[in-house]
């Protein structure tokens, strides 16, 4: 058999370029393996029912709002920084809200969400700012909002009503007895975004905006709509998530969502949707969200003698990962012929 020509030799893939492509198979879930088998090994609690309740929990709103946000990477504008203030706003909104009646209050703590993120699509959609720059002067925004409106103090559902009461139960509300609401709301939030990604024109459509931005707009999509579509659907989920968040606080403030905007474009990140746009899955992002859960879990199960990881430790570990992470695939993405972002 005669050798193959130059140009097939030249574009083989070189080994270490499958290697890499094999780990990028293996994906997130390769990782959530090694952190259940090493939970496994560090506690005997670590495989409790209640523990991994308790870790699934941890993250169910991390997970809402990553469903969301995986919309904005996907269409390769990174991430929307100003998530926390979303979540804080609707949480406070839906609180004030309430003297209009249980349903109606959380109607418009969703539809104050929904426009704000209308806003940052139209003006990164259309406009095309940065989006890091915009959503960073939004978060501001919002923040400042929510102190001027309510002259820096935090505001409570009235028990004394019923509207009240039922906000206040609302986080630990159990669909059938069983279910816990934010799971469910999770359950629906990944099965919408899924189908939405998938298997519709929109998804279609904001993948080749994501991957080719310029190609897509030659070929006549609204690339515009596509990416502000991406903003309103992430503002969506973060005002769902900050109105469960709030009542689970029992209070309505400014720093509701806290830290958010970076946990969850971790758990994004490790799930393979790349800052490059047009790749990765649903199904990664909830690998991602559950590599969180266990991390967090596993080093809560870590003890030294008397020395056990806190909060801080915990906040360095993640963003330690999130490094690793970046780096890891921006170097496979270059092995296997791909770009690096």
């Amino acid at each position: 058999m005669s050798p193959p020509p130059p140009a097939a030799r030249r574009t083989r893939p070189p080994a270490g370029g499958r290697v890499f492509g094999a780990l990028n198979v293996l994906g997130v879930y390769g990782l959530v393996g090694g952190l259940f088998a090493l939970g496994c090994a560090i506690s005997r609690e670590f495989i409790s029912p209640d523990n991994l309740m308790n870790a699934l929990r941890a993250v169910t709103l991390l997970g809402i709002v990553a469903v969301g946000l995986a919309f904005v990477t996907y269409s390769r504008h990174y991430v929307d920084l100003s998530i926390p203030g979303i979540m804080a706003l609707s949480g406070t909104v839906a609180v004030w809200a309430l003297k209009f009646g249980f349903v109606p209050s959380l109607a418009i703590g969703l539809a104050v969400g929904a426009l704000v993120g209308l806003v940052n699509g139209l003006v990164i959609g259309y406009l095309r700012l940065n989006p890091i720059i915009w959503t960073l002067a939004m978060m501001s925004l919002l923040s400042g909002v929510i102190r001027w409106a309510y002259a820096g103090r935090q505001i409570y559902p009235d028990k004394a009503t019923a509207a009240g009461r039922a906000f206040l139960e609302l986080y630990h509300h159990r669909l059938l007895g069983l279910l816990p609401l934010p799971v469910a709301v999770l359950l629906a939030v990944a099965a919408g975004g899924y189908f939405l990604m998938r298997h519709t024109g929109y998804g279609a459509r904001l993948k080749l905006t994501g991957s080719a931005y310029e190609v897509a707009r030659l070929t006549g999509i609204n690339v515009r709509r596509a990416v502000a579509g991406a903003f309103v659907i992430s503002s969506l989920t973060s005002a769902a998530a900050g109105v469960l968040l709030t009542s689970f606080n029992k209070v309505g403030a400014v720093y509701i969502g806290g830290g958010y905007d970076f946990r969850t474009i971790t758990a994004v990140v490790l799930g393979g949707m790349t800052l490059a746009g047009g790749r990765g899955s649903i199904v990664g992002v909830l690998g991602g969200v559950a590599a969180i859960a266990l991390m967090n879990n596993v080093m809560s199960l870590v003890r030294v003698g008397q020395f056990v990881l806190g909060d801080f430790q915990q906040n360095i570990v993640q963003g330690a990962v999130f490094i690793l992470v970046v780096g890891i695939n921006s170097f496979a993405r270059r092995r296997t012929g791909g770009d690096d972002a």
